[in-house]
């Protein structure tokens, strides 16, 4: 069963490679989302493919998808649905917004004000969304795979720090390299429109047991929780060069995330246990959202990936 993961795995990413040129780490990224089950938000400027990407993948893998623009005229009824009065019944009925799907891709989460953002909340962190008086769950896998332009672009909205942390991931695309953007003009629709599924949710589920019988050895789970908690300055293993660098450090979902995620980099190398360069390949994208830097180490242009990994260095 293993084997044939892996093989369908690398067939999804193969054939995303031929549409998706030059972002091979965002593809696989959204893999991981999908088969760990957890939400990705993914920055770059615009016109790199973000959200080809994630159409792709959906098509892929035969989930159902659905795309919401966030635009500053948002309202949060507008993504979770609402309830409507009927006059000729004298009965409210409710209408179900875009979140009910299985891939919900976020376009530009960061132009819409923060109560659209926090609308999303609910049902990132509990798979759920209430509308009126009633709950309702959302369907398995549900997976929001989140895009936004760099904060510094007009007419954004810094993410809060509480829904970022509900992220599991966040990388950053850059520009493709010439030969890559050289087939770019060579892509038709017709070959995106064609594209037929290879996995489906039964298949990711069998998938995902696999990468969670991954072993993790008690050494490595050590050093998870004891990276995320030299993140923060009160921690005695935090590096004493980055005092007065660091504002507040990562919380324990951190630690969830490098486990989980940790087990799928393990499968995708084709190993039965997790090692420190599993580790290593994801704190970046893992932490770097997490550590909430102070305005000095800002200004003197730290990085909060490049901190949480000479963290991890100090530590091994």
């Amino acid at each position: 069963m293993a084997f044939d993961a892996r093989e369908k795995i690398d067939s999804v990413l193969k054939n995303a490679n031929k549409m998706v040129f030059g972002q091979d780490w965002m593809l696989e990224s959204i893999m991981a989302g999908l088969i760990c089950e957890g939400h990705l938000l993914i920055e770059g400027m615009p016109g790199l493919g973000k959200t080809l990407a994630v159409s792709v993948m959906s098509k892929l893998c035969d989930l159902s998808f659905k795309r919401v623009q966030f635009t500053p005229d948002l309202l949060p009824s507008d993504l979770i649905g609402t309830m409507i009065y009927s006059q000729k019944s004298e009965t409210f009925t409710t209408k179900f917004g875009p979140l009910f799907t299985q891939i919900l891709l976020a376009d530009e989460i960061n132009r819409s004000p923060a109560k659209v953002q926090a609308a999303l909340l609910e049902g990132m962190a509990e798979r759920q969304v209430t509308i009126g008086e009633t709950t309702y769950p959302l369907t398995r896998p549900f997976v929001v795979l989140a895009t936004q332009n760099p904060i510094d672009q007009e007419g954004t909205y810094p993410l809060p720090e509480a829904q970022l942390d509900r992220f599991m991931m966040k990388i950053k695309v850059d520009y493709p390299s010439l030969e890559a953007e050289l087939k770019i003009l060579d892509l038709k629709k017709e070959t995106i429109d064609q594209t037929q599924n290879i996995l489906n949710p039964t298949d990711i589920g069998k998938i995902a047991e696999v990468v969670d019988g991954i072993y993790v050895d008690p050494k490595i789970k050590n050093l998870i929780v004891k990276l995320v908690h030299s993140t923060r300055p009160d921690c005695p293993t935090f590096p004493k060069r980055l005092q007065g660098a660091v504002l507040a450090g990562a919380s324990p979902r951190a630690s969830i995330w490098l486990y989980k995620i940790g087990k799928f980099m393990a499968f995708m190398d084709g190993k039965d246990f997790v090692s420190p360069d599993h580790l290593f390949k994801i704190i970046p994208s893992v932490l770097g959202h997490r550590i909430i830097l102070t305005y000095e180490a800002t200004v003197d242009n730290l990085q909060s990936g490049k901190v949480a990994l000479e963290i991890a260095s100090s530590l091994v």
